[in-house]
């Protein structure tokens, strides 16, 4: 994978033992606009960490892939650079492909339900199997909200969308849920999507109203589907080697403030949920209710679609929510 001249550098700065350094830095790197809840929380996790510290432990956040591709920022965390990355477990599913069922399409309905998953004996060994490919999550309880399409047509049911062109970020994921929605899904990096959308080479795009709002999709499309395909969560990793070199003192601040980061993250989605509906309709954007239980039978295939997966592992993550 070629990776920016500054992922280089990056990359380059593998961390010393923290222990000789007098001040820890650390880049928090994210694809998305200032003005979302993700933004927010990690402005907030870096507040809280310099003030726990003294200043000692200093993390700088990225907005709007400036370190690089969600992708790119991944693969240099795995290959050990002392830099986050507000990512999810589509992505991370390219490291430990279980994790990525997480993802999946109506699988979850609210924050409490993804609570249940994270306390689950699944979840751990899961975990304990993303650090062995080189991933320390510092936040896994984050948020993001439920993924809507925006486009300019509205669309009530899975024979809407036949044939459209729907951007997709480069995960299998979503490339599966909207090929068995109908679509025709179509790989675009975040900060390419409104000039993607404005030239036509897509007909829609998906995302949590934050993200819809934040990157003013809203001036090229004016109609929002609420289908809520996928109820969504972002982690933060570090690379595993860098984070125990860390003293002990700093892993614990760390991990506590990204604790505390995803319940702000999760906090901030759900208040601002009217004010985003409400900007919407205030710019002329129509929001159309869908068919749910249309779209949950067209996509129940999609679990079927990961060869890579422990087997039965949906029933497995199912399990673990009736409890």
């Amino acid at each position: 994978m070629k990776l920016p001249l500054l992922a280089l550098t990056l990359v380059a700065a593998l961390a010393a033992p923290a222990a000789a350094q007098d001040v820890i830095k650390i880049r928090l790197a994210h694809s998305l606009s200032t003005t979302e809840p993700a933004h927010l929380a990690a402005e907030f996790f870096a507040k809280n960490v310099a003030q726990r510290t003294n200043n000692k432990v200093q993390v700088q956040v990225f907005p709007s892939e400036q370190l690089g591709s969600g992708k790119e920022v991944n693969e240099m965390i795995r290959q050990g650079a002392n830099v986050m990355n507000i990512t999810d477990p589509g992505y991370l599913s390219d490291f430990v492909p279980d994790i990525g069922v997480l993802n999946g399409p109506y699988l979850i309905k609210d924050p409490n339900d993804y609570a249940k998953l994270l306390a689950s004996d699944w979840y751990k060994g899961v975990e304990k199997k993303l650090e062995a490919a080189g991933f320390k999550l510092v936040m896994a309880n984050g948020f993001f909200g439920q993924r809507h399409l925006i486009a300019d047509k509205a669309v009530r049911k899975p024979e809407d969308m036949a044939g459209m062109t729907v951007r997709v970020p480069p995960n299998t994921m979503w490339i599966e849920t909207f090929k068995a929605m109908g679509a025709r899904p179509t790989t675009v990096q975040w900060s390419e999507v409104y000039n993607a959308l404005q030239q036509n080479v897509v007909a829609g795009a998906e995302a949590p109203l934050g993200s819809l709002w934040g990157s003013k999709l809203h001036e090229t499309r004016k109609v929002i589907s609420m289908t809520g395909h996928f109820t969504a969560f972002v982690m933060w990793p570090i690379n595993a080697g860098y984070f125990a070199k860390l003293p002990a003192d700093v892993q614990k601040v760390l991990l506590e403030e990204g604790q505390k980061a995803g319940d702000e993250m999760t906090r901030l989605t759900l208040d601002l949920q009217k004010d985003y509906v409400a900007k919407f309709k205030a710019a002329g954007v129509t929001f159309v209710d869908v068919d749910l239980p249309a779209f949950q039978k067209a996509t129940s295939s999609v679990y079927g679609a990961f060869p890579k997966w422990t087997p039965g592992l949906h029933d497995t993550v199912m399990g673990a929510l009736r409890k």
